[in-house]
């Protein structure tokens, strides 16, 4: 799996009862497959809630991805990091862009808006999918931070909140960009569910919820569209699985070895 795409979506399952969370889970496999993985209900989208239900998809069998893709959920992101440390982690830019609007006149929204998209254009760049673009998006992200700071602090102090994850999409290939530097294509998967859920009003119970969800997203996920898998780009992913996933292991210092020989030394003519 490479990536993972991670939402909720909140639904009434218990009559009386407040709205409660589903978890839901996407992946694209290694050979460009879009994949739906798993439904759950959470406690809330606490951290414990979403630990719980990526501990279970380990157990079942899926392994690290190289890039996860969720909205800025504290809870979310910190089980991400518990459970897929070695993974790179992206935010929704869409997510991020809504959450700086929010914060901004409506008057300026426009120029935010475009402001924001122009960042993270690279169609004119020649530069290659890596390190560098990455630190070239970052500079412009922190240069429009300061150019709007003075007038809307808070819209940019949001801006820079995680702003490294802003950016994580960009070293992976070109080809795939558009698809995995947000997570709308979920949300209105989500959103078709809710229609259908809105009809029915309260479910009479949390497994007639799970099963609708389930129903409905699982038919749209078989119209999803994967992606092209390209010679250079399956070279770039498996050069990213070796170095996050399974690293060269660290040569021991030399002092180490020097040490561990005079260690050995002594002991043959003791």
């Amino acid at each position: 799996m490479d990536y993972l795409f991670l939402d909720a979506s909140f639904f009434r399952m218990h009559p009386g009862s407040p709205a409660e969370p589903v978890l839901a889970a996407w992946g694209i496999s290694t050979d460009g497959k879009p994949i739906f993985i798993g439904l759950a209900p959470g406690a809330g989208e606490s951290t414990d809630a979403w630990v719980d239900f990526l501990a279970d998809l380990r157990h079942r069998g899926l392994g690290s991805p190289l890039l996860v893709i969720s909205d800025g959920a504290q809870g979310l992101i910190a089980a991400i990091e518990q459970i897929y440390p070695k993974a790179l982690r992206q935010r929704c830019l869409i997510h991020r862009l809504r959450n700086v609007l929010a914060k901004t006149p409506t008057g300026m929204q426009d120029e935010i808006r475009d402001g924001y998209w122009a960042i993270f254009d690279t169609t004119d760049l020649d530069i290659e999918p890596g390190p560098a673009l990455v630190d070239l998006i970052d500079t412009r992200v922190r240069a429009f931070a300061e150019k709007y700071a003075a007038i809307y602090p808070a819209a940019m102090k949001i801006l820079l909140t995680d702003a490294a994850g802003l950016s994580a999409y960009l070293r992976f290939p070109a080809e795939h960009h558009q698809r995995i530097r947000h997570s709308n294509f979920i949300e209105r998967t989500f959103g078709e569910t809710r229609r259908r859920a809105k009809v029915i009003g309260r479910f009479p119970g949390e497994t007639s919820c799970i099963s609708l969800v389930w129903a409905v997203l699982d038919r749209a996920s078989a119209g999803w569209r994967g992606l092209a898998m390209t010679p250079a780009g399956s070279r770039l992913l498996h050069d990213l699985r070796r170095s996050l996933l399974d690293p060269p292991r660290e040569l021991r210092p030399r002092h180490a070895v020097d040490h561990a020989h005079q260690t050995n030394a002594v002991n043959a003519t003791a």
